[in-house]
């Protein structure tokens, strides 16, 4: 481990020494921020080292102090801090290594979320609205900006289908362990007798893919136009603003609706497609790490049930890591952070237990 950091303290300063060079922020200004950027992803990890280097040899300094006094109250003090120390030591040591767990490239994009009302009908879509609602005041609590790239609402109000983008720096990696099934079990607005339905709808999770990351040949793509459709009788349901995008070679298709223009309705589009052809090139890129995913806290498939909302118990409970807690009216409001918080844990804690 020790080797390990100090190879990355030795690339930490190599790349300092690079971005402060004036010349290269002057004649290649990319180059530059791509070092500014894997000088920052180090940032952390140095600093700990550093932390830890000096704790050692504090704790070192303390105990020859214990051996060579002959005063019994030096002694004792000298032995009190270095226990002290040797709790620190400990600390730094686990925090040193889950800092050294290989980091997801993905983790600080921007996130593309797709969620879809599943089996219960209207209380299904009416759920989908929660949780659309739910992941927008957790974004707006980070300061993160939220745009709707498609959506489809339902005759009440609820949704379909809706996919945003969340854009802020790490998003995806909050938000990568929401994919799956999410169960509601509630007494809807309409029902007469108070019986609890249970409902059902999917989310699906993306890293919103950049344009150099995934090239796409304008001759595979299919673009077929057509009029919005939706409750209500919109301005946007009378014109040809609608866009559908197939990918040939892959069979991915995409709608989006929501813009009045076509040629806003085609970029949003296209910022779906590519980060689903992404998603779709990294798994088959990366089947052994998915299956490593599998073991840990989950697949990420949309038909897996990972969470389940009790509105009569007030309770959330995630099914992956046996986590319940009964704050569902904080979780809804957008407090999420001790759910991701508790699976980002057990996800780093599988991952040691793999490579010890």
């Amino acid at each position: 481990m020790i080797e390990k950091l100090a190879a990355i303290e030795e690339k930490y300063n190599q790349l300092e020494k690079k971005i402060s060079d004036p010349e290269l922020v002057n004649t290649d200004q990319k180059l530059w921020l791509e070092l500014t950027k894997e000088h920052a992803a180090l940032m952390d990890t140095v600093e700990a080292y550093r932390l830890y280097r000096q704790t050692h040899k504090a704790l070192r300094e303390a105990k020859e102090l214990a051996a060579a006094e002959t005063d019994p109250e030096f002694v004792e003090m000298a032995k009190e801090e270095a226990a002290e120390l040797e709790a620190t030591l400990s600390t730094l040591e686990e925090k040193l290594k889950l800092l050294l767990i290989p980091k997801n490239p993905n983790d600080e994009k921007n996130v593309i979320i797709e969620i879809r009302s599943g089996a219960g009908g209207d209380e299904a879509a009416l759920f989908a609205l929660e949780v659309f609602r739910m992941y927008s005041r957790y974004a707006e609590a980070k300061l993160w900006k939220t745009e709707i790239l498609n959506s489809n609402y339902s005759d009440i109000g609820g949704i379909k289908e809706i996919t945003f983008v969340l854009e802020g720096r790490g998003a995806f990696s909050r938000f990568k362990y929401e994919s799956g099934v999410h169960r509601v079990q509630r007494i809807p607005a309409t029902e007469s007798g108070g019986r609890i339905h249970t409902s059902t709808i999917t989310v699906a999770v993306l890293p919103e893919a950049e344009e150099v990351e995934v090239e796409i040949d304008p001759n595979d793509l299919r673009i077929d136009i057509f009029c919005s459709t939706g409750p209500g009788g919109q301005s946007v349901n009378t014109t040809q603003s609608a866009v559908r995008i197939t990918h040939n070679p892959t069979g991915v298709v995409v709608s989006c609706q929501d813009e009045k223009s076509q040629l806003k309705n085609r970029d949003k589009a296209m910022r779906v497609l590519r980060s689903r052809l992404y998603e779709k090139l990294e798994s088959e890129q990366h089947e052994e790490l998915a299956a490593q995913r599998r073991s840990q806290v989950g697949t990420g498939d949309r038909s897996e049930r990972i969470r389940t909302y009790n509105y009569p118990q007030s309770r959330v409970t995630d099914h992956r890591i046996g986590l319940t807690t009964h704050r569902l009216t904080e979780i809804l409001a957008g407090d999420l952070d001790e759910i991701i918080d508790s699976l980002t844990t057990a996800d780093q804690v599988a991952h040691l237990a793999q490579t010890n």
